[in-house]
């Protein structure tokens, strides 16, 4: 899939999502690169592709000294969702998954919890 159609299908994961959700999505950048780099690639456990990745601070963690920092980052991994994918069907279900999962990491809810939700 080109890059523009799969920047599309994580905008489209995110508009999909209620206003009161997008609301506060702010300082929150969403960007698409082919592969972790090794170290990040590490994160995901052994024999698991890092298909997203959560930076930043969480909505939760927030205090009134929050300001003037740069902005939290998801980064989604176009090579490693479509390794795992048959088709663009598959490919836009599991960017979905993949964008839902790092948003719920920016309003503070961790793997375990999201393991528990069926995330």
């Amino acid at each position: 899939m080109d890059r523009a159609r799969f920047e599309a299908l994580v905008a489209e994961a995110i508009e999909s999502l209620p206003d009161d959700f997008k609301d506060k999505l702010d300082n929150l950048a969403v960007v698409v690169e082919d592969l972790p780099s090794p170290r990040d690639a590490r994160r995901s456990g052994r024999g698991r592709l890092l298909l997203g990745l959560y930076q930043g601070h969480p909505l939760t963690k927030r205090t009134s000294s929050y300001g003037m920092v740069f902005p939290d980052k998801i980064t989604i991994y176009q090579a490693n969702v479509e390794a795992i994918c048959r088709n663009d069907r598959d490919i836009r279900d599991e960017v979905r998954r993949t964008v839902l999962h790092e948003i719920a990491h920016h309003f503070g809810i961790d793997d375990r919890r999201l393991h528990d939700l069926g995330y």
